[in-house]
């Protein structure tokens, strides 16, 4: 391991660390000690890895995503391992909830919610997030209702720019 490389998952711990912490806390059902656990785990392999990772690409939240969902996994099965021993039967492999490409979806809409301007993120919690109706958005936030359709879809259109970008979408 280098200096650069110890640089390089410091970078990775910040700008990661908090969304790869919410998705693990989905795949631990809220079990926020367990979660601290596994996101130190996949730092640690990224530090591991860091001379081999793709800095270039938009983003590295699949693959640390990957890794956190693996190391999950591994531990759910260790803990399956006595119960065999135990003598209750082999143990099946576990089908286990995979949502991880919609998990990592939203973690990157959220995260190009964030480059957009406030109006444009206001107008989309508001239609979108809370399924609200054109007309109960202009009442909720004061303004016309033409006003919320048009930055409605100049919202959209510049949520769409910005996941294009990150080669989110085609």
């Amino acid at each position: 391991m280098s200096i650069d490389d110890d640089a390089i998952v410091t970078a990775l711990y910040r700008k990661y660390r908090e969304p790869l912490m919410t998705f693990v806390l989905r795949l631990t059902a809220g079990d926020r000690e367990r979660a601290e656990d596994v996101v130190q785990e996949t730092m640690v392999r990224a530090w591991r890895e860091a001379g081999r990772l793709d800095l270039s690409g938009p983003s590295l939240m699949p693959w640390l995503a990957t890794v956190a969902r693996r190391i999950v996994i591994d531990e759910h099965r260790r803990k399956q391992v006595p119960l065999a021993e135990a003598g209750e039967g082999a143990v099946a492999d576990m089908p286990v909830e995979d949502d991880t490409t919609a998990t990592i979806l939203r973690i990157a809409v959220a995260d190009a919610m964030r480059e957009l301007s406030p109006s444009h993120r206001q107008i989309l919690n508001e239609t979108i997030l809370r399924d609200r109706t054109v007309n109960q958005a202009a009442q909720v936030l004061g303004i016309p209702v033409g006003t919320v359709k048009s930055r409605v879809y100049y919202a959209l259109r510049a949520l769409q720019v910005v996941l294009a970008e990150r080669g989110l979408l085609a």
